[in-house]
């Protein structure tokens, strides 16, 4: 899972984006730089939508499944060709499933006993979830006992505070609706989604 993050900070969240836009929409991610995508598992057809990406892109592109609360939904993403999992809370079915599968998960966590589940079945790489719920430096205080883990944002990053969740500390970001205006979307506008994309991509360090 870090090496993932390391080559795309920025996972840009696909949830609920109709089949037939997600390749363009995906193409226009990839030209704006963001590497990584989450199909969210609640999404209409949202297996079919994994498996054509992983088609179409192949290594150029890790495509991941989002909200895998169940070990079955687990297990339908990664035979669609998920390359990895993530899930909003540490449940620990699914933690066993993965850690005894070999399974890429990046678990969601709110508290200090979130984050001991997740490292005893090997996961120091999670996920705050809801990050913009709480200041960016919340994550010092879960680092302080537990220093081994890092940590993506997800819910409530903005374009404007973004940087600031990067300058806390954390690894990198997941993004969903805010990434891209509706409109570009409802109007299939792909200049207007790399721009904005690219917007994105500008407001991290490690990446601009």
């Amino acid at each position: 899972m870090r090496s993932i993050l390391a080559k795309s900070p920025l996972i840009a969240i696909l949830r609920h984006i109709p089949p037939e836009q997600a390749e363009p929409y995906a193409a226009s991610l990839l030209r704006a730089g963001v590497r990584a995508v989450e199909v969210a598992l609640n999404s209409a057809g949202a297996l079919e939508e994994i498996a054509l990406l992983k088609s179409r892109f192949g290594d150029a592109l890790a495509v991941g499944a989002g909200t895998a609360v169940t070990v079955k939904k687990a297990q339908d993403a990664v035979a669609a060709g998920a390359d990895f999992l993530l899930s909003p809370s540490s449940d620990e079915d699914v933690l066993r499933w993965c850690a005894e599968k070999g399974v890429r998960l990046l678990p969601g966590v709110l508290t200090p006993s979130d984050v001991s589940l997740c490292l005893r079945w090997g996961f120091s790489l999670l996920k705050l979830f809801p990050a913009g719920d709480f200041p960016p430096h919340y994550i010092r205080s879960l680092k302080g006992p537990f220093d081994e883990t890092d940590y993506v944002a997800v819910g409530g990053v903005s374009l404007q505070n973004v940087r600031a969740f990067f300058e806390a500390g954390f690894a990198g970001v997941g993004v969903g609706s805010n990434l891209v205006p509706k409109e570009a979307l409802r109007s299939g506008n792909w200049e207007q989604a790399e721009q904005s994309a690219r917007a994105w991509v500008e407001q991290i360090p490690c990446l601009s």
